[in-house]
């Protein structure tokens, strides 16, 4: 067998910039990292020092992928640390909100950056020519999504409408009913990609590994839950999340990693699916069915599958939110907080897995201590359990053939996607 050495630079879709060394030596692996070498970009020290009201503006430019994301669980943070309790009212518009960045975030990566690796393409122009129909539906799926974030909080990257305690405004009911239609639309498209995706394979690789999610008893956990929850058993209260996992630096990353006791695990959408199927939609499980995916599905490229899954699952939720507000008298809410000191954990389950945003106050309103906790740093370490465990299977295949596949296994995970281009680089050395 020959020896391999493969340097992968500047990995694409991880916020920032990323290597993979891989060298093999008559056919032993003896060096395989994934390194992020982003510089560190200090938002938990920006923070520091800051009033409760701008903390959530600040952060949520952390990702304008995740925007939405950010805002949510930082939301969550502040009102949890001031004692700030929600109306339904808020509490629904935050949902669509957060629907609607779920809609965003898994088309983007299905249908512009999966997709041509399935369909034997570098990138997702070429699509435009041989399936100009996927392009099509692709667009108009963002496009929908994109609106609903717009309608509700008034821009779909970067919100400034979704304020601590409540909406400084009232989305107009005949928005709101024209995209309910929309999304009712929708399912058309959404029923095409089963199609499509069933005349398409994804690698069969399977490794035994954990999975984290947030985990709610009434509703499948996304943009709320009221504990972590592990594949393994384990659940603790949200609030106590140092507790099942432990973040850690590595000598080749900028980037934290992460581990339970019983060390790396998977955050997203196959985590969510594998710990809370059975509060799916009864749509969205017949789409895994027919698509062949069941929990607890141990192959991260299904991670895919997972996404599709969920689109379905926050489309159909989202019209019943919708139907909700629709029958309410919607009306501007008071905005006035009581500051106090106190720590607050806001935990959202954003596309790329849990998100953690942890803040200290003190008396005046101000942040003493931050501690953010981003999905694709918990799934680093996740990452490279799975190049370990891949890469001696596909040893004997064409260099092509080895690139494409690791390509696919860091796009399978949905790493940040907000600087990315489709194709990621590997260089044989």
């Amino acid at each position: 067998m020959p020896d391999i050495n493969i340097n992968v630079e500047d990995i694409c879709r991880v916020e920032g910039h990323g290597n993979i060394v891989l060298n093999v030596k008559g056919g032993k692996i003896e060096q395989l990292r994934l390194e992020i070498t982003e510089s560190p970009r200090f938002y938990e020290a920006m923070i520091l020092g800051r009033p409760w009201y701008e903390v959530t503006h600040i952060t949520c430019r952390i990702c304008g992928i995740c925007s939405i994301g950010h805002t949510a669980a930082s939301l969550q943070a502040v009102e949890d640390a001031l004692d700030i309790e929600i109306s339904e009212q808020t509490l629904l518009m935050r949902q669509v909100a957060f629907f609607g960045e779920i809609l965003q975030s898994h088309v983007l990566h299905v249908y512009y950056l999966v997709a041509p690796d399935l369909l034997g393409a570098p990138s997702v122009l070429p699509l435009v020519e041989t399936h100009k129909d996927v392009v099509l539906m692709a667009l108009r799926l963002k496009r929908l999504a994109n609106d609903l974030c717009t309608v509700v909080a008034g821009r779909h990257i970067h919100p400034c409408a979704m304020k601590p305690k409540c909406f400084p405004h009232v989305p107009k009911k005949d928005d709101m009913a024209a995209l309910r239609d929309r999304l009712a639309a929708s399912m058309d498209d959404y029923a095409a990609s089963v199609k499509l995706l069933q005349t398409l394979e994804l690698p069969d690789m399977e490794r035994e590994m954990e999975f984290l999610s947030l985990h709610h008893p009434d509703e499948y956990a996304l943009y709320r839950g009221t504990e972590l929850m592990s594949s393994e058993g384990q659940r603790v209260a949200a609030k106590d999340y140092r507790q099942m996992f432990r973040e850690f630096v590595v000598p080749h990353s900028h980037a934290k990693h992460a581990a339970t006791e019983r060390g790396s695990f998977m955050v997203g959408a196959l985590a969510r699916f594998n710990n809370n199927f059975d509060q799916l939609r009864p749509e969205a499980q017949q789409v895994a069915a027919d698509l062949g995916l069941e929990p607890v599905c141990m192959n991260p490229f299904m991670n895919n599958i997972a996404q599709v899954v969920e689109c379905v699952h926050a489309t159909m939720e989202c019209m019943r939110t919708f139907d909700e507000l629709l029958d309410m008298d919607l009306e501007l809410e008071d905005p006035t907080v009581d500051v106090k000191a106190g720590r607050g954990v806001g935990i959202a389950d954003v596309p790329r897995g849990q998100l953690v945003h942890d803040y200290t106050f003190d008396d005046e309103g101000f942040i003493t201590e931050a501690n953010l906790c981003i999905p694709t740093n918990q799934n680093l370490n996740n990452i490279e359990h799975d190049m370990h465990a891949f890469v001696p299977q596909i040893l004997d295949w064409d260099k092509d053939r080895i690139r494409l596949f690791l390509e696919m296994l860091v796009r399978a995970y949905d790493p940040c996607i907000s600087c990315a281009t489709h194709l990621l680089k590997v260089e044989f050395v």
